[in-house]
């Protein structure tokens, strides 16, 4: 008999993509305790957009939040997503932060770094492997799921031969738009159990209306975890309910040996929660709806949002289907990226701008410019040489990994923000976010001196 293990996402990855991450900690600590007996594979609970939400909408220190947790729920296995050489920024950081970032983690509380590459460069990966390793953390590497003539099940074996050499403890299909089927689920799971050695985890999202199948057919096929949400916050752009697949697996080869009865009073608080979310208009109903459109566009449903807005901002709406159209050949001329942050919100742009002119790379922006010149890693298929010699006009491209190119920098970044340190962590929340963590810090010293920054204003103290 085969025992699934299940990594609840409800305490990150479903609030992230139902509710923009503003969950709190105040709002997670009630049912912290009654989630550790559950005896889940892991709770995912830090990372992703955790640290960016908690000290630009939530006034919390992301750290102490990781503190709380780890106190809370002393026998569950805490996970958290990183963004490989980014971490949880949006760009590349020199190999000593990254080091001291992942070190940090571990000793506060994290004991599983799903690593990933949004082009899925190995290079890109390397040190965060080797960090997570050091410090005793089981790295689990994601592959960034797409579809595409190149992205066939070998693409992906090769891959996960190449992260399993690289040192990965397990494997994880991460298929954050959607775009698996239950068949391909089930023969991209069949291929990688015959040709590594390490655990497969699938990560699927509801958007689309097949995660539930996609989780069955791959935990047939060799699938170790799987990835599922409580279902007051699962299904539209979240996950597969955790109930429903402890149910669907219970009293078969495949059980989970969870609880269903522990489950319902874990369901009954997030219910609580989720009628808040909805009152105060931060659960729009619509997240909560299936779009197959993912399907046809092969967009993830955030990116479809980013370009309608785009468009409205310059009065283009008209030209959504046009852009839509516009957005693979994008891709292509891209070397084929998978879109996900950061890529996809490059390739949507670009494509906004090629509609909008009313010609191709009339402008191109930075970051367009910086994929091409490879600057953000290998890209999947090559760059056509003539292409990129139009975009770059001049300036040479690299081929080394990126991260190569960056000097050691956590002793400059520690003396940018030395006026703010309360706590050794603190260097990484700035290294981050620059420009809104000292905003955060200097609410944090106020507050702790009881100094109320609105009657600072009032009163006419400068306050940043």
């Amino acid at each position: 008999m085969k025992k699934i293990g299940i990594v609840e996402t409800v305490l990150r990855d479903a609030h992230q993509s139902l509710i923009a991450t503003r969950m709190s900690i105040d709002e997670m600590v009630p049912i912290m305790q009654e989630m550790d007996k559950i005896g889940y594979y892991s709770a995912e609970v830090w990372g992703g957009a955790t640290f960016d939400s908690c000290i630009r909408f939530l006034d919390e220190d992301p750290w102490e939040r990781l503190r709380i947790i780890r106190k809370n729920m002393p026998n569950t296995k805490l996970q958290m997503l990183f963004r490989g050489q980014n971490m949880l920024g949006y760009r590349h950081y020199a190999d000593d932060v990254l080091e001291y970032f992942v070190q940090k983690t571990v000793a506060n509380g994290m004991d599983i770094i799903r690593i990933f590459d949004a082009l899925n460069d190995i290079r890109n990966l390397h040190c965060a492997i080797s960090a997570a390793k050091k410090e005793g953390a089981h790295a689990q590497v994601a592959m960034s799921f797409t579809l595409g003539d190149v992205f066939t099940d070998e693409y992906f074996v090769n891959y996960a031969k190449q992260c399993e050499n690289e040192g990965a403890d397990s494997i994880c299909i991460k298929d954050m738009a959607a775009l698996l089927t239950p068949m391909r689920a089930a023969s991209l799971t069949k291929a990688l159990k015959e040709n590594i050695s390490i655990p497969v985890n699938l990560h699927t999202h509801y958007t689309s209306g097949l995660a539930s199948m996609c989780l069955l057919k791959a935990i047939e096929n060799g699938c170790d975890i799987v990835d599922t949400a409580m279902s007051p916050l699962a299904h539209g752009t979240s996950h597969t309910p955790t109930e429903s697949m402890v149910a669907a697996l219970q009293g078969t080869e495949y059980d989970t040996g969870l609880d269903l009865v522990k489950l319902t009073e874990i369901r009954s608080y997030f219910m609580g929660l989720r009628k808040k979310y909805i009152d105060s208009g931060l659960l729009d109903p619509k997240m909560l709806v299936t779009d197959a459109n993912a399907l046809i566009y092969q967009v993830p449903g955030g990116m479809l949002s980013n370009l309608l807005s785009q468009l409205k901002q310059a009065g283009k709406e008209d030209k959504f289907e046009e852009v839509l159209k516009e957005v693979p050949k994008v891709r292509a001329d891209a070397g084929n990226i998978p879109l996900v942050t950061p890529s996809s919100q490059i390739v949507g742009t670009q494509a906004v701008f090629n509609v909008i002119n009313g010609e191709r790379y009339k402008s191109v922006t930075k970051e367009f410019k910086d994929v091409v010149a490879g600057r953000y890693g290998k890209t999947p298929t090559p760059i056509d040489p003539e292409f990129q010699k139009s975009i770059l006009k001049g300036e040479e491209a690299i081929t080394c990994r990126p991260a190569d190119l960056i000097e050691p920098e956590l002793e400059t970044l520690r003396n940018e923000c030395a006026e703010w340190i309360e706590q050794e962590e603190d260097v990484l929340t700035y290294a981050m976010f620059p420009k809104i963590a000292p905003k955060f810090f200097e609410k944090r010293r106020n507050k702790k001196y009881g100094i109320d920054s609105n009657s600072l204003k009032e009163s006419g103290v400068h306050t940043m």
